[in-house]
């Protein structure tokens, strides 16, 4: 769940504020926000594609999966990405936000993968669909964003079948773009940034950043696998990195407008000026730097603990 306020999205941590139906309440603009979210998690999947595509290759199952669930599925990254490794398979996508599951099917149907996905609207905290009984779910970026994490993870543990999988993946914060001592007039802008923002982070997102190995073994799963994933996507001809790094920055400086020194804040707006400069998209050392972590677990025979707290853990990014 999101406790967004009016004004200050979660700029630093896009992935998932679309699973709650309790952040369309805090936004009159929901629709101008959606497209914004949209936009920007369209960017993060053409951008992490090969990664998303690798988790998915690792992932340990014996036998292809047949049926998935896509807990918080956003715009489709996971979803596109599970149909292509698994060609016999058919999803269950799932999300708060009405738009980004439109967007969802557009994609599905110019992949000509429509009639492998089903889209269901839900706020994860409230009613669940109903998504029979999948042989593996995925949850990437989206449990942190719940009240109760450890509930869900034990609602996943009764839908699975026997033997069934669930994946957990997690960034490790919202990625950084610039090099470290960027820009030359003020160098470190970026992580004075999510400094900023780092009070407001720990207070309407308590769960991000959990140690959610711990989290599944005490909702009754045995984790099998897990793994960490250093990020480091360079610029390319595409220009996706460029686009990426604006679409997120531009995001940043809303929630930080309040917080930057007039000398960062300046410095900010000279990189999100498009004509300008000092422009992001002038410069040519941008990547997309952080990580992911990924759980792989299964139902085991013990009885979960209930109820299950999840200890957040403070976790950097690479670069």
């Amino acid at each position: 769940m999101t406790h967004a306020s009016p004004r200050t999205p979660h700029h630093g941590d896009h992935h998932g504020t679309h699973h709650s139906d309790h952040h369309r309440d805090h936004h009159g603009d929901q629709p101008d926000h959606d497209a914004d979210q949209a936009e920007i998690l369209d960017l993060d999947a053409e951008a992490l594609a090969e990664h998303t595509a690798s988790i998915t290759a690792w992932l340990p199952v014996a036998t292809a999966p047949r049926r998935i669930l896509d807990l918080g599925c956003g715009t489709g990254a996971g979803t596109l990405a599970l149909l292509a490794r698994f060609p016999a398979a058919e999803v269950t996508a799932v999300d708060s936000s009405p738009n980004h599951l439109r967007r969802l099917r557009e994609k599905a149907q110019v992949a000509g993968v429509s009639d492998r996905v089903r889209t269901a609207e839900a706020d994860l905290d409230a009613t669940w669909p109903e998504p029979g009984t999948p042989d593996l779910v995925w949850a990437s970026a989206s449990l942190h964003h719940l009240a109760d994490p450890g509930r869900a993870l034990r609602r996943v543990r009764d839908l699975l079948a026997p033997g069934g999988l669930v994946a957990v993946v997690e960034l490790a914060g919202f990625p950084r773009f610039l090099p470290e001592d960027a820009p030359d007039d003020r160098p470190g802008l970026e992580e004075r940034c999510h400094a900023a923002l780092a009070h407001h982070h720990a207070e309407h997102l308590p769960h991000r950043g959990a140690d959610w190995g711990a989290a599944l073994t005490a909702a009754g799963f045995v984790v099998e696998a897990e793994r960490t994933i250093a990020v480091d996507v360079e610029a390319t001809h595409t220009g996706v990195v460029g686009r990426y790094a604006l679409s997120g920055l531009r995001r940043l400086r809303v929630g930080v407008a309040g917080l930057l020194s007039p000398e960062d804040l300046a410095a900010l707006d000279g990189l999100l000026d498009t004509d300008g400069p000092r422009s992001l998209l002038r410069r040519d050392d941008l990547a997309v730097r952080t990580e992911r972590r990924v759980w792989a677990a299964r139902p085991g025979t013990t009885t979960p603990i209930r109820p299950t707290p999840i200890r957040p853990t403070q976790v950097r990014p690479t670069g």
